[in-house]
C-alpha cells in the first residue's frame, strides 16, 4: 500500500516590520516572546489588535499563554488568519469524499478523473485488509478487474463511433465524456491527489472530529500526518492535542482537556 504523504507547500507569512511600523505610528510597542513562530505571532498580533493591548496595556502572558487563553475562552476566530496549504497523495477517493465535506475554513483542488487518464491508477488497500492473505487476494482481483474494465471501455469508446453523443463533441470534450464514462467502473479505493488549504481553527476542528475515529484508519492516518506537520510549525496552536495509541497499536490524534489559564 502506498503510504499517505503530505507536503506543506504554503504557510503563514507575517510581515513583522510592517506591523511594527503600524505600532510605532500609533505610539505603541509590543513585547514579543522569544521563540514564537510566524504563525503564532500572527495570531497574537490579530488578537491584541482587538483590544489594542500593546505597550502599557499588554499583559504579562507569553505567546504560548496568550494563544492558550484564546482557546480556553473560546475566542478562536483569530486562528483563522493562519493558513497552510498541503499536497496530499496516497489517499483513496473514498477518503477525499469525506474530507471535502469540511467546507468552512478549507479549500480543495483535486485530480480530475475526467481530464486525467487513469489507465495507470494505483489503489489504496485498507489497513484492515492488509495481512489477511485471502482478503488481499479478493481485493487485488477486484481492483485488477476494474482497472482492466476501465482501459477496455476507453478503447471501445475511443473508436470514433459514427453515432452517439461523444461523436457530436469537439475532441477535448469527447475525451472528457469518454473518461467520465470509463471512470464509472473505478472503485472508491482509487488513489487521488488533493491540494488542500486550511486555517488553524479549521484544522483544530478537523483533528477533534476526525483524528480519533477508531473505525476509520485511513482518516486517522491522514490526520496524524497533518498533525505532525503543523505542530512543528506552530506547537502553541495545537497545545491541547496529542498522539495516543489504540489497543491495536495504531495511533490517533486526541484532544486533551485543559483547564482555563489563570
Amino acid at each position: 500500500r502506498t503510504p499517505i504523504r503530505v507536503h506543506i507547500v504554503g504557510r503563514p507569512q507575517f510581515d513583522i516590520e510592517e506591523f511594527l511600523g503600524f505600532l510605532a505610528a500609533s505610539r505603541m510597542d509590543w513585547r514579543r516572546s522569544a521563540g514564537a513562530g510566524q504563525a503564532e505571532e500572527l495570531i497574537e498580533a490579530a488578537g491584541r489588535v482587538c483590544y489594542m493591548s500593546f505597550g502599557v496595556n499588554q499583559s504579562e502572558r507569553s505567546n504560548v499563554e496568550y494563544i492558550r487563553n484564546l482557546v480556553d475562552m473560546g475566542h478562536e476566530s483569530v486562528l483563522e488568519h493562519v493558513n497552510w496549504s498541503f499536497v496530499i497523495t496516497g489517499i483513496s477517493r473514498a477518503l477525499s469524499h469525506q474530507i471535502v465535506r469540511h467546507r468552512v475554513g478549507f479549500a480543495f483542488s483535486q485530480l480530475s478523473q475526467q481530464y486525467h487518464d487513469e489507465s495507470d491508477a494505483e489503489f489504496a488497500m485498507p489497513a484492515e485488509i492488509e495481512g489477511n492473505p485471502r482478503a488481499e487476494a479478493v481485493w487485488e482481483r477486484a481492483v485488477s478487474t476494474a482497472k482492466e474494465a476501465y482501459s477496455e471501455i476507453l478503447q471501445l469508446l475511443d473508436q470514433k463511433p459514427e453515432h452517439g453523443e461523444s461523436s457530436q463533441l469537439n475532441p477535448r470534450e469527447s475525451r472528457r465524456a469518454i473518461r467520465s464514462a470509463a471512470r464509472s467502473v473505478l472503485p472508491g479505493c482509487t488513489e487521488t491527489t488533493l491540494f488542500m488549504t486550511a486555517n488553524a481553527r479549521a484544522l483544530r476542528h478537523f483533528f477533534t472530529v476526525r483524528g480519533g475515529i477508531p473505525g476509520d484508519r485511513e482518516m486517522r492516518d491522514l490526520a496524524l500526518e497533518l498533525f505532525r506537520l503543523v505542530t512543528r510549525e506552530a506547537p502553541a496552536v495545537f497545545f491541547d492535542f496529542r498522539i495516543a495509541k489504540l489497543p491495536d497499536g495504531s495511533e490517533m490524534v486526541q484532544r486533551v482537556s485543559t483547564g482555563p489559564t489563570q
